[in-house]
């Protein structure tokens, strides 16, 4: 007996075609904000020359973290530079540092209502689990409808790639924090705002720090991807190297994205170990 196919595709590609033509005006208008971000914060990072933009990075590791990641930061850094991949590395670095930002602060007050609202928390779970069990590629999809190709169709997939766990970790250092503590701040007469910003948030904020390093590290990693829709970077040169067969050239573009991921990394992880402190 033949059965019958549902027709989802033709569902979801009669939706976006729908959202694309009655909020065409919102689209483009996010479009040109997040382009004139891009390039701003590209072209700021682009004037700086070379060793300029390596020593503050490098007194940036040595304040925030130790001397060891300093000198780590420099030779990692200077290796780039000195392989020519240096201005694809700044947008790269454009690219992730945009998308953890607007993830960061969509991600934070919807981990928090969840934290505070049962019913909530158990509307958000399955749909965290939706985003983060969906192939990479298949994320980048939705962007191209909206935003054509380019580094804007990247930040909106790399954002819905990257936020979940930034939304989990807020949740979850909320909803960990004692109940004693609780309890005494409702003794002495706080407020629910009070008891959020006094001592919710402080109490929880390294598991908040695992969340962002988490994105962090998945932002970087669905920017790479996102070269197969136009976005510019280290993912392009690997694009590029293995569209020409050349692996070299490949090889030496993925040393660059794991410099520029383990320093990432450590930065953020100094920050959560401070903020433990």
């Amino acid at each position: 007996m033949e059965i019958t196919r549902i027709p989802l595709g033709s569902w979801i590609g009669s939706g976006m075609t729908w959202l694309t033509s009655e909020y065409s005006v919102v689209i483009r208008g996010i479009s040109r904000v997040t382009q004139t971000g891009i390039n701003s914060l590209n072209d700021g990072l682009m004037w700086l020359p070379e060793w300029a933009l390596l020593a503050i990075i490098a007194l940036l590791c040595w304040k925030l973290a130790s001397t060891p990641l300093a000198i780590g930061a420099v030779a990692g850094l200077a290796l780039i530079w000195n392989l020519g991949l240096w201005n694809p590395m700044i947008e790269t670095l454009t690219l992730v540092v945009i998308t953890t930002l607007v993830a960061v602060v969509i991600a934070l007050p919807v981990g928090i209502a969840a934290a505070l609202s049962e019913r909530l928390y158990r509307v958000i779970m399955p749909v965290l689990d939706f985003m983060q069990t969906m192939p990479a590629f298949v994320c980048l999809l939705p962007a191209i409808p909206f935003f054509g190709i380019g580094s804007v169709s990247a930040i909106f997939a790399t954002v819905i790639f990257s936020m979940p766990p930034a939304i989990r970790f807020t949740t979850l250092g909320i909803r960990q924090v004692p109940v004693e503590l609780i309890e005494a701040s409702d003794a002495y007469g706080a407020t629910r705002g009070q008891k959020l910003f006094k001592v919710q948030l402080p109490l929880s904020l390294p598991t908040v720090m695992a969340g962002i390093n988490q994105t962090l590290m998945l932002a970087l990693s669905m920017v790479v991807i996102a070269a197969m829709i136009g976005a510019d970077g280290l993912g392009s040169e690997v694009w590029r190297a293995i569209q020409r067969l050349r692996p070299g050239d490949g090889f030496e573009a993925g040393i660059a994205v794991v410099i520029l991921a383990m320093l990432l990394d450590r930065l953020t992880q100094s920050l959560r170990k401070s903020r433990r402190s």
